[in-house]
C-alpha cells in the first residue's frame, strides 16, 4: 500500500485553539483490492516534537525531569511525571536545534552535539504528531535544580539517576510516558557501543 491508496473525500477544521483538530472523511484501499466505506476520523494536530536523553557514560547516569502534566491528571494518573527533556519543533527550526534549545531551557545544561536515536509516531490512530528522539553526552553532576520558562508555566525539577534505577522505575510504573521509556530502553540495548 502507498499514500495513493487513500482518498480524502473532505477535510475540515473542527477546532482551532492552542492545538487544532481536523475532521477527515476518507476511504482507503483494502488488502483484497477493494475500497473501504467512507469513514470519519478526527485527527489531533499537535505538531512535531523532539525528546532528548541526557547520558553520562562515565557514571552510567541519565538526566531526568519531573513536571506537572495536565493530560496525566485528566487521565486520573499521578500528574507529576518523570520524563526526559522535550519540546515542539517551531516553524523554521530543525529537530537538532530544538533538542539543544530544550536542554538549555528545561535543564540549564549547554550541549552542542546530539545523536539521533529514532523517530516514531506518538499515537497514529488519532494524531499526526511525531517524536524525534536524540541522545547527548553530559556530565550528570551538572543536572540539578528547578528550570523551565516562566512564560510557559514550566516548573521542572532536574536530577540524575543511575540508568539501572531509571529502568527499574519503568518496571514499577514510576516512569510511564512513551518518549522516556523508548529512550531508556534504547540506551539499555546500545550503551555498550557508546
Amino acid at each position: 500500500m502507498t499514500p495513493e491508496d487513500v482518498e480524502i473525500v473532505e477535510k475540515t477544521t473542527a477546532f482551532q485553539g492552542y492545538f487544532h483538530l481536523d475532521r477527515y472523511h476518507l476511504r482507503f484501499r483494502l488488502f483484497d483490492g477493494g475500497w473501504s466505506p467512507v469513514i470519519s476520523r478526527e485527527i489531533f494536530e499537535r505538531g512535531h516534537a523532539v525528546a532528548l536523553l541526557l547520558y553520562d557514560p562515565e557514571r552510567d547516569e541519565v538526566g531526568l525531569c519531573e513536571q506537572f502534566r495536565a493530560g496525566a491528571h485528566a487521565a486520573g494518573w499521578h500528574p507529576w511525571l518523570i520524563e526526559i527533556p522535550a519540546g515542539i519543533i517551531d516553524e523554521g527550526q530543525s529537530p537538532d536545534q530544538v533538542a539543544i534549545r530544550e536542554a538549555k531551557e528545561e535543564t540549564g545544561i549547554e550541549i552542542s552535539e546530539v545523536r539521533r536515536i529514532c523517530n516514531y509516531l506518538v499515537t497514529p490512530g488519532g494524531s499526526s504528531e511525531t517524536m524525534q528522539t536524540y541522545l547527548a553526552r553530559v556530565d550528570s553532576r551538572q543536572l540539578s535544580g528547578v528550570h523551565g520558562l516562566p512564560e510557559e508555566a514550566e516548573d521542572i525539577r532536574v536530577f540524575s539517576a543511575p540508568l539501572s534505577q531509571a529502568l527499574s522505575w519503568i518496571e514499577e510504573g514510576r516512569i510511564c510516558n512513551s518518549m522516556t521509556i523508548i529512550a531508556l530502553y534504547w540506551l539499555a540495548l546500545h550503551r555498550d557501543k557508546l
